[in-house]
């Protein structure tokens, strides 16, 4: 089936920085909460960034409890190499009565031995002495509060005999298990339990603190967002009331619903997740940057040469995913357009055999859907993974360099442990942020659409207005030399001249395209004529308002409108202080009150859209709504048209009734309506080519002759 508006030229969309910057000038009202937010999501992540530090303490303080007291036992090893050195013990020993003769023997055989040893055989040398030499020459030392005697001496002699190279600090840890009691007493690792508390805590205290800020800040951004996006739907529904129609003939009905729906959710969601995620991401970046250079700059060299490649990829998929995002925003729209027309006109699609043309243009539409879905998807998907393999990268080379840095005592291993943390901390940064470039992208695109709309031209505003009240307006209207066209190039009203006295049912007709609807809505003022002038008891349009005039006329159209709700409320719809009463008579009147009596509910049944109410039933329906409201002007437009031949009898009794009074205005093709009519205007191509009544029409035996009379052929023709 045609699509309305198909044609028309798509505009260009807005830049992506320009779109932002609006939506966030948009915030204007919520600017302190917004700020209030950002400021606790940048607090909660520097409570992150500070814990790893914190966490580094901590390892390094467990580790240090978990490993031998290092220097005690250098400080046992030290004193007593250094009582062995003492060599003015060595000349008393051949002649002390306490060491047997063997002894002394051996002490004579190592001293000899050592007289002609290098430097580094000495010390093992004097090992080799008897205990009860080594007896005379160490003597006892304190070292951690702990006395080590001569006998406890002589045992970690025996266990360093086995040491190649006393230098060696691990060599010398590998004879601990060997050790006296109680000098492993005093070398045994030894946990600082109430300071490990304290880092515990300070570190919980950080993170329980980053949270509560984190689900503040999450609470009054969607708390931001939802209120956004409640404006923004009250601003669309104020500006379609504010729109030309001519709007709505330019553009399809489900694109703007789409507007309204689909941009305005996506802006609500999105914004409200990318704020928080790019506040938070952008201040755990830069800091955790900044704290792996205070950190170990070496470490932090290498944790970015490692992520140059997740930066470089992200913008360039940044750079090549924006025109899919806004693609798929308008195909949306698209799509939504199509599928609301076929569906409104599923009846004639059947009836034309138009299934496969339907089909075909759908999946048409659904392909250039689909494929612009796809690589915005793929786009925004990749960035994932992508980053993934640049954190585990960072790992891997993190443990490299410090696991070298660690060997050469240049770093602890808790260090190494921060830096796992903030590799982290630092590259799911990039891929959240890519994440919230990516919900910012399609925030930016239905932003697009969204303020598209809203900026549309409205109607032109009305100055210097008048006001005439209905219950003390005479009834008389005038159309002098009215021109009007729907573009510059085509003017469908030429130079319409034509006046209706009060009381007087005025008949419009003429062949379809002549311009019969268009002064109905030129006189409702739903259009601005483009010269002349319409006057209602002498005051022109132009100087009253649209409501005003509005509020002027009854208003009856071939299309049946009938919201979801009872009888009742459809009838009284927008009328005040109407009773049950006045519904049933306004029924009886346009003859379907038998029918409502048949509902279970009666005027309070809600009526649905289906076959239980036919479309001759729903217009009468809407003639009684006409019948209820109380104006002195009243538009029938093709009013009849939808009803059989003996409803169309009664209704036009129920019509007689009701422009009793009124200035009444009759569009109908079906001549037989307006035969009573007092006036009878002719229109072709715009212009008024003959006028009278019925029967003084028929004598001149012109254009509406032959309008009358080809109806009464088709008819025997049939």
């Amino acid at each position: 089936m045609p699509r309305i508006g198909m044609n028309r030229k798509q505009e260009k969309s807005k830049d992506f920085k320009g779109s932002i910057k609006r939506l966030f000038l948009s915030l204007e009202k919520w600017r302190f909460l917004v700020i209030f937010a950002l400021i606790l999501a940048f607090s909660s992540s520097i409570c992150a960034i500070v814990a790893p530090n914190i966490l580094s303490d901590l390892t390094d303080e467990i580790t240090l409890g978990l490993s031998p007291k290092e220097d005690n036992l250098k400080e046992i090893i030290t004193k007593t190499t250094k009582g062995l050195q003492d060599q003015s013990k060595f000349a008393s020993i051949p002649v002390n009565p306490n060491i047997s003769s063997s002894d002394k023997q051996k002490f004579m055989e190592v001293m000899q031995k050592i007289s002609t040893a290098s430097d580094e055989e000495k010390p093992k040398l004097l090992f080799k002495l008897p205990d009860s030499v080594l007896k005379e020459i160490l003597d006892p030392f304190e070292v951690g509060g702990i006395t080590i005697n001569e006998s406890d001496q002589i045992e970690v002699l025996r266990s360093l005999s086995s040491v190649k190279d006393f230098k060696d600090t691990d060599s010398m840890l590998k004879v601990v298990d060997n050790l006296p009691k109680k000098v492993y007493k005093v070398i045994k690792p030894t946990l600082n339990i109430d300071k490990v508390k304290s880092i515990a805590l300070m570190m919980a205290l950080l993170y329980l603190i980053s949270t509560a800020f984190s689900y503040i800040q999450s609470y009054i951004l969607a708390t931001v967002s939802n209120n956004f996006a409640k404006k923004l739907r009250s601003s669309i529904s104020d500006k379609i009331n504010k729109l030309p129609l001519k709007y709505f003939d330019n553009h399809e009905t489900g694109d703007v619903l789409s507007r309204i729906t689909n941009d305005v959710d996506t802006i609500g969601m999105h914004m409200n997740q990318s704020l928080a995620v790019l506040a938070t991401s952008i201040t755990l970046f830069l800091g955790s940057i900044v704290m792996m250079f205070v950190t170990n700059w070496i470490m932090a060299l290498t944790a970015l040469a490692t992520s140059i490649f997740g930066f470089v990829g992200m913008f360039i998929i940044l750079s090549k995913s924006q025109k899919y995002f806004s693609n798929r925003q308008k195909q949306l729209g698209e799509l939504n357009g199509y599928i609301e027309e076929n569906y409104s006109g599923h009846t004639v699609v059947k009836a034309y055999n138009g299934d496969k043309l339907a089909l075909d243009e759908f999946d048409r539409i659904n392909k250039k859907l689909y494929v612009s879905n796809k690589k915005s998807q793929f786009l925004s998907g990749i960035m994932q993974p992508m980053m993934m393999f640049v954190g585990n990268f960072g790992y891997v080379a993190v443990c490299i360099v410090g696991a070298l840095l660690t060997m050469n005592d240049l770093t602890t291993f808790g260090t190494i442990v921060a830096f796992m943390i903030y590799i982290r901390l630092f590259t799911n940064p990039l891929s959240q942020i890519a994440q919230a470039m990516t919900m910012l992208q399609s925030t930016a695109a239905a932003s697009e659409r969204v303020f598209e709309f809203l900026d549309e031209k409205e109607q032109t505003k009305e100055e210097n207005v008048k006001h005439l009240d209905k219950s003390k307006v005479k009834g008389e209207i005038e159309f002098k030399h009215v021109k009007f066209g729907y573009d510059k190039n085509r003017t469908i009203i030429k130079d319409f001249n034509a006046k209706a006295h009060p009381g007087e049912k005025i008949a419009i007709v003429g062949p379809t395209g002549a311009g019969k609807t268009t002064m109905v809505n030129l006189l409702m003022k739903f259009y601005d004529i483009v010269d002349g002038d319409i006057l209602i008891d002498g005051v022109s349009t132009k100087s009253l308002t649209r409501e005003n005039i509005h509020d002027l006329f009854v208003m009856v159209l071939q299309d049946t409108w009938l919201f979801d709700g009872t009888i009742a409320e459809n009838i009284k719809f927008n009328k005040k202080n109407v009773t049950d009463e006045m519904v049933w008579d306004a029924l009886k009147t346009v003859g379907v009150d038998h029918f409502v009596k048949t509902l279970p509910g009666g005027i309070h049944s809600v009526i649905e859209d289906d076959s239980t109410v036919s479309l001759g039933q729903k217009q009468l329906l809407t003639i009684a709504r006409g019948m209820i409201e109380d104006a002195p002007f009243l538009i029938l437009d093709e009013a009849t048209s939808n009803v059989d031949t003996r409803t169309e009898e009664l209704v036009q009794t129920a019509m007689d009734k009701l422009t009793e009074g009124r200035t009444s205005f009759i569009i109908a093709h079906r001549l037989s309506t307006i035969k009573n009519a007092d006036l009878i205007l002719v229109m072709n191509e715009g212009n008024i080519i003959e006028t009278g009544n019925h029967e003084e029409l028929l004598k001149q035996n012109g254009f509406y002759a032959e309008l009358y009379n080809s109806q009464f052929e088709s008819f025997e023709n049939s």
